[in-house]
């Protein structure tokens, strides 16, 4: 059987990153198989479940819409969701909506408490959230919002490029799974959503199954 299914892509204005509805489209059989070492293996998924992530992290690259992509071309039934990753727009925000503030700590936390209002509740809803942590600048919101998601026991899924994983440690201890790239997030997305699962990323990769038959 096939199901109809409701997808989501991430699309850039400017800067600033929106979610829109795809069009519908037909998913693969209700159940996805893989074949490993010789071996026919199958794993059902429910066809009605679209599922919530939301994408925190960095802005100056265009993960989130490498994972959207990656998302469309699988037929994976995921909503991907973000903060408003324009910087100008989420530091002005209250200022121009409430009114100007002349200090610079009231204009931040007026700003940051107005932006709360939709990473919290987007956060909240999400199934799973991923955090992309970059080299180029500091991303304190993202380790704030990993952690946020930890403490309300949503799984979280940390994309870092390598070099970063000393200072992440703490949170990548944290994380249900540690990416280093884009297509990693959408590999996962899409095993624990249909079972299916890439090549092996390590060369001559032996499954368990094989390695417990050589002892």
């Amino acid at each position: 059987q096939s199901a109809m299914l409701r997808n989501a892509a991430v699309r850039m204005a400017g800067a600033a990153a929106t979610i829109v509805p795809r069009q519908t489209m037909m998913m693969t059989p209700r159940v996805a198989s893989f074949a490993m070492s010789g071996s026919r293996r199958w794993m059902s998924y429910t066809p009605d479940r679209v599922w919530s992530v939301y994408l925190s992290g960095e802005i100056h690259s265009d993960w989130r819409e490498q994972i959207a992509k990656g998302v469309e071309e699988k037929g994976l039934q995921v909503d991907l969701s973000s903060p408003n990753t324009s910087h100008e727009d989420s530091d002005d925000c209250a200022a121009i909506i409430l009114g100007d503030e002349e200090k610079r700590p009231n204009y931040d936390n007026k700003g940051a408490r107005m932006n709360s209002l939709r990473t919290k509740t987007l956060l909240e809803e999400a199934d799973i959230v991923v955090v992309r942590f970059g080299d180029k600048y500091r991303q304190w919101n993202a380790a704030f919002e990993a952690g946020y998601a930890t403490a309300i026991n949503k799984p979280v899924v940390v994309l870092h490029p390598p070099e970063l994983g000393h200072a992440l440690k703490e949170v990548c201890a944290n994380a249900a799974a540690v990416c280093e790239e884009p297509a990693q997030v959408v590999q996962t997305l899409d095993y624990i959503i249909t079972g299916r699962l890439p090549p092996p990323r390590t060369k001559g990769f032996t499954p368990m199954v094989d390695r417990l038959k050589a002892k």
